[in-house]
């Protein structure tokens, strides 16, 4: 068989038809897919060397220490950054795998928009308990020096 056996759909109208007009949404999904992914691992590389490797390394980490870089706006977009493109880059995948597997039409769509629905709740909750984060809480008075910072802060 050659290339020129081959023939192209045809429409009702008899014209050759590749796809049908408008925006190719899969095309755009599988581009976000490899951007997000390069994306991804800049930022997820970049927060496991400021978190790990400078300063004290892992045994720094404790809750002065996420609440000393979440007060930092770098870092609160930074953070935010990962967050909304690790769940739309995962969020997508899950819609393909959706779309490879179930042959239902109605149950496809309702998976989608479950995933979709979910993925922009889990976001909303992120995103604001980033901005939203206050390290200060009422009544911590053990002497640690987290209270300290929060008495002198008034």
């Amino acid at each position: 068989m050659t290339a020129d056996t081959l023939v192209p759909p045809r429409t009702p109208q008899g014209k050759a038809s590749i796809r049908k007009k408008g925006p190719n949404l899969e095309k755009w999904g599988w581009v976000f897919m490899r951007v997000s992914g390069v994306l991804l691992i800049v930022l997820i590389f970049g927060h496991l060397f400021s978190n790990l490797m400078v300063g004290d390394g892992i045994s720094g980490l404790d809750f002065a220490f996420v609440a000393g870089k979440l007060a930092n706006p770098l870092w609160q977009w930074w953070d935010v950054a990962m967050l909304w493109l690790a769940f739309i880059h995962g969020t997508n995948g899950m819609r393909t795998i959706v779309n490879d597997y179930v042959s239902n039409a109605k149950v496809r769509r309702i998976l989608v928009v479950a995933l979709w629905a979910v993925a922009a709740f889990m976001i909303l909750l992120g995103t604001l308990v980033v901005f939203t984060f206050d390290p200060c809480i009422p009544n911590l008075g053990d002497g640690s020096v987290l209270a300290e910072v929060c008495a002198a802060q008034g």
